[in-house]
């Protein structure tokens, strides 16, 4: 059920919007100002984005601007609703990084439309990751295959499972997902908590429901409490409908709370409740309403050191810790480091429009497995997709990688690079790239822009703009 994250400010749109796409299957995540709507896509990681331009207080460019600039969603696809279709605001957002836009007024099957379409687009480029890591990386995992046991796991994507810790650790998996036990995961920043999770719910017998995952740390506590425990109409500001939490629209499957030690205090009694009583009481609400949902919570932190430190409920704790896991960091599982980085290196090249999967120089090779990774396989994903952006040849070389891994520097000796300098450079990189892709298929596409358009995945319109913010001229056929 893919979901959709809606942010505008007129509730009787959000309504709508909310209704049609909810009777065609979506989940859908609404929001009626722009802060709540970054922070509800850093904590419910939607599948594509829809944002009004014209908003008070921090408007669609701005919310564009941070979802860009914040990793786990710098790829989502994001379509703008806008009222003013001048030129210059189009090719503002598409410089920004908008997939496409919709104008106002519109038809809700013409919004329908262009959400299916970004869908089918991105769905389109995942069978073709698959592709080519069954071409590229698996020919990688069959020279020392896992045990039948753990085939499935060993396909998960951003995990293997080739180390020995991690060989034991989904081992005690497939012992606890059968029963009804609440879980915590820990581990380090970036080790891939939500992966284990996620693969705990598939072997469980919930595995036909829905998984829906939540990071605590990302919404103010306002926000937290109607996410989990939904809200009646009029509840707080902004409320116009009654809404189920993720208690409730988890119902038969599992509810994944991320960075569990950042809950406040008065969440945290809220929640205790609902795992003693198996019930929920939506914000604004009188009547509770029964749950059946099992309960996952990750943290990099030390509960028992929060408990001690009085910052987190030790009734709470016992509560979550049915059964316990710990994911080791990638410095203890280097044997993973060359698999992990080729199944990066095939998605980012198929993600970024390359037309074939480039090879990783041995000195490149050398250098990420003598790295420590202190932010783990997601440090290690961020340096691949970095390298593919910068190389132009046929093989990620030394040069490519972040500074700091060819230069073999310890990770308390590298330079921060300044944020807006970081993201300029990037934005740089990125149009460069975006200009070598859409010259490549115009040139494929014989200059059609409506055959280049449909390859992409755009709209014709879309790609005008494009060809125009990138100072292109618009080819004849």
């Amino acid at each position: 059920m893919p979901r959709v994250l809606i942010i505008d400010d007129d509730a009787e749109l959000l309504d709508n919007v909310n209704q049609l796409l909810t009777e065609e299957g979506f989940e859908v995540v609404m929001a009626s100002t722009g802060a709540d709507g970054v922070a509800l896509a850093k904590a419910r990681s939607p599948d594509i984005i829809v944002c009004d331009v014209g908003m008070p207080g921090m408007n669609g460019y701005e919310v564009l601007g941070a979802i860009r600039g914040h990793a786990p969603t710098r790829g989502t696809p994001f379509v703008f609703l806008t009222a003013r279709a001048d030129r210059e605001g189009l090719r503002a957002g598409m410089n920004l990084g908008a997939d496409d836009y919709v104008t106002k007024p519109f038809i809700l099957s013409e919004l329908l439309e262009a959400v299916q379409a970004r869908l089918r687009r991105t769905s389109e480029i995942k069978s073709r990751v698959d592709a080519a890591l069954g071409a590229d990386a698996g020919a990688e995992l069959a020279a020392s295959p896992p045990p039948a046991s753990e085939q499935r796991a060993e396909q998960e994507p951003g995990m293997l499972v080739l180390a020995p810790p991690m060989r034991e650790l989904y081992a005690q998996l497939q012992q606890v997902a059968q029963s009804p036990l609440s879980v915590l995961i820990f581990g380090e920043t970036g080790v891939g908590k939500e992966i284990v999770a996620r693969e705990l719910h598939r072997r469980s017998a919930r595995a036909a429901g829905p998984f829906l995952p939540l990071n605590c740390a990302a919404l103010n506590e306002q926000l937290l409490e109607a996410e989990l425990f939904g809200h009646e109409r009029g509840a707080f500001t902004g409320a116009t409908l009654a809404r189920p939490g993720l208690f409730e629209t988890a119902e038969g499957g599992t509810v994944f709370l991320d960075e569990l030690g950042e809950l406040p205090a008065s969440v945290q009694v809220k929640l205790l409740r609902v795992l003693e009583e198996r019930k929920v009481l939506r914000v604004g609400g009188r009547t509770p309403r029964d749950v059946d949902v099992r309960f996952i919570a990750a943290t990099h932190r030390d509960l028992e050191r929060e408990i001690a430190a009085g910052r987190f409920r030790e009734d709470l704790y016992y509560r979550l810790n049915g059964a316990s896991f710990t994911v080791p960091p990638l410095r203890e599982r280097r044997v993973e480091i060359a698999p992990l980085a080729r199944l990066f290196l095939a998605r980012a090249c198929v993600e970024q429009g390359r037309s074939r999967v480039l090879s990783l120089a041995p000195a490149a090779l050398a250098a990420l497995e003598a790295h420590p990774w202190p932010g783990n396989v997601r440090e290690l994903r961020n340096a691949i997709e970095r390298g593919v952006a910068l190389c132009q040849g046929d093989a990620l070389e030394l040069e490519h990688l972040p500074p700091k891994l060819a230069r073999g520097e310890p990770p308390a000796a590298a330079v921060e690079e300044p944020l807006a300098d970081a993201r300029a450079r990037l934005e740089r990189e990125l149009a460069e790239l975006e200009r070598r892709r859409l010259l490549q298929v115009l040139e494929e596409c014989g200059g059609s822009q409506a055959t280049a358009a449909a390859r992409l995945g755009v709209s014709r319109r879309t790609l005008v703009y494009r060809l125009s913010a990138l100072g292109l001229t618009r080819p004849r056929k």
